[in-house]
């Protein structure tokens, strides 16, 4: 049974607007080859009226460096795929015809986003494409891995489909463990799934296009185009919960590794002096020292307030640890942590940022931020959301 859209017909009838480079290279920003232009280049107008309403032609042709005619013709093609509307006329001092104002159509489509992280429940929700929230909902995970985790997944989506009226531009979903980049888990043991290809499993489905990234790279690309306004383009998201993870943009693209596996620290051995047991057999991860159900079970037994701040700081020193290499390899400007403000304010993160500085060249590193995200328990859910925007439409 197909949902939403017919990629065969234009988007005023339910088309998929066309792919807009992936990923890599979340916001396009200069001209391309011949051969990939066109979708480059309406991404280009895309991602202008993305960031700022209200824009003319003129304006988009003066900050992309396309000409007036390209730019003409690439938005009477996005009004006609009704993703552009204009805004009617700019109030103008200067001789000649007013220009016309336009704006990103956010009701043009509705895309899905899936945050399968949490232990207890899978979460799902419909997005505008200005990313707000038009329709949230979760299922109890319970004890269910492998088929019946993917059951739930299958019905969360026909849920959100059921009574869907805008056609949908896609599916993002944001997994715990090793996804790679065919979408396919290969590995999420808390989930049971090995080498599940979960992105054409969905995509075959509900014939909708469907991306599948590790829950950290998705939360990344969250704080990334809905956090911070000032975010850095070199930035590392630390994500502590159950587990610990990590996702990295570097020079404003998103970082995978070789075999999909980039800021998965949460099982490498801080020091050599051990340290607690890890679920996975060895002594003194990341893991162990600084997941949330750790801390909260010390923060229990603290005799008082100094011993709490104490716990807290020498949790967030094994943290400093695990990241100053990677800091300084990088050469990063800014670390964000996601997970309980209780546990991490204070101070776990200053003394995740002072051991840090103490273990880099302090000139280099002297500017180097580290805050938490202000997107809370959403950030997964968003992130999966951008999945879909940058995927389809080249904008973020």
């Amino acid at each position: 049974m197909t949902h939403g859209v017919d990629t065969d017909r234009n988007a005023a009838t339910g088309r998929v607007p066309r792919a807009g480079g992936g990923l890599r290279g979340l916001r396009p920003t200069a001209k391309v080859l011949p051969e990939h232009a066109r979708s480059h280049n309406r991404s280009l107008v895309l991602q202008q009226l993305y960031r700022t309403e209200g824009l003319s032609r003129a304006d988009i042709a003066r900050s992309t460096g396309l000409t007036r005619v390209t730019i003409s013709d690439l938005v009477g093609e996005l009004i006609g795929e009704g993703l552009i509307a204009e805004l009617g006329q700019r109030e103008d001092a200067r001789p000649g015809k007013p220009a016309t104002l336009l704006a990103l159509n956010v009701h043009a489509f509705h895309l899905i986003g899936m945050d399968l992280s949490d232990k207890v429940a899978f979460h799902a929700a419909r997005f505008d494409l200005g990313g707000t929230i038009i329709e949230r909902i979760s299922a109890p995970r319970g004890t269910a891995v492998g088929e019946d985790a993917l059951e739930i997944v299958y019905a969360l989506v026909e849920r959100l489909l059921r009574d869907e009226t805008s056609p949908i531009l896609g599916i993002g979903v944001g997994s715990p463990g090793v996804v790679d980049g065919e979408g396919r888990i290969r590995t999420a043991p808390n989930l049971g799934w090995h080498d599940l290809p979960l992105r054409d499993l969905l995509a075959a489905r509900f014939a909708l296009p469907v991306t599948v990234a590790n829950d950290a790279n998705a939360a990344v690309l969250a704080e990334h185009t809905f956090g911070s306004q000032d975010a850095a383009s070199d930035l590392i998201l630390i994500q502590i919960g159950a587990g610990v993870g990590a996702g990295l943009i570097v020079d404003g693209a998103p970082v995978s590794g070789s075999r999909s596996a980039a800021g998965e620290i949460g099982h490498v051995v801080v020091g050599t002096d051990g340290g607690p047991r890890c679920a996975c057999g060895k002594d003194g991860c990341v893991e162990a020292w600084v997941a949330a159900g750790r801390l909260a079970e010390q923060l229990e037994q603290a005799a008082d307030p100094a011993a709490a701040e104490a716990l807290l700081a020498a949790a967030g020193e094994r943290l400093g640890i695990a990241l100053a290499p990677v800091v300084g390899v990088l050469n990063l400007s800014e670390i964000v942590l996601s997970g309980p403000t209780t546990l991490l304010e204070g101070a776990f993160a200053n003394a995740v940022l002072e051991t840090i500085r103490q273990r880099t060249i302090s000139d280099i590193h002297a500017e180097l931020t580290l805050r938490m995200t202000a997107l809370g328990q959403d950030i997964v859910l968003r992130g999966a959301a951008v999945l879909v925007l940058s995927g389809q439409l080249g904008v973020s």
